[in-house]
């Protein structure tokens, strides 16, 4: 069975690059991977996961608003009963910052220069748990 993937671009940023690149690099890998583009709400992230069923949910931000982001997004995927699905997360985050994300919840922070090879293996190591 397929790992399949939401990918998404939350906030204003219009910065859709590097997401296009790690969602070719997981569907190389295998993966069923679903783009949802630029300028998503938190809403209509969990929405799609819910409506796709997906394993795994990444959102990539460089708005500098991951932790308001963040926070919603894995409040909303408690509340719709899908807060056990993980959640990664790719942009421009401090390291104090990726630090407190996972500990609210986003089980891996990517930051600029991470080999796309080592994204799709946490993504496989942790679904596969």
């Amino acid at each position: 069975m397929k790992i399949k993937v939401l990918v998404a671009k939350p906030g204003l940023d219009g910065h859709d690059r590097g997401a296009k690149v790690v969602a070719m690099a997981l569907r190389d890998a295998g993966m069923e991977v679903i783009y949802t583009g630029l300028r998503q709400s938190p809403e209509s992230i969990v929405k799609a996961a819910l409506q796709e069923d997906v394993d795994v949910v990444g959102l990539s931000i460089l708005s500098g608003a991951h932790m308001k982001i963040c926070s919603k997004v894995l409040k909303l995927m408690k509340d719709s009963g899908i807060g056990d699905k993980p959640v990664f997360v790719g942009g421009i985050i401090p390291p104090e910052d990726a630090e407190e994300l996972k500990k609210a919840g986003i089980f891996e922070v990517f930051g600029p220069g991470t080999s796309l090879k080592s994204i799709a293996e946490k993504i496989e190591k942790t679904v596969k748990k």
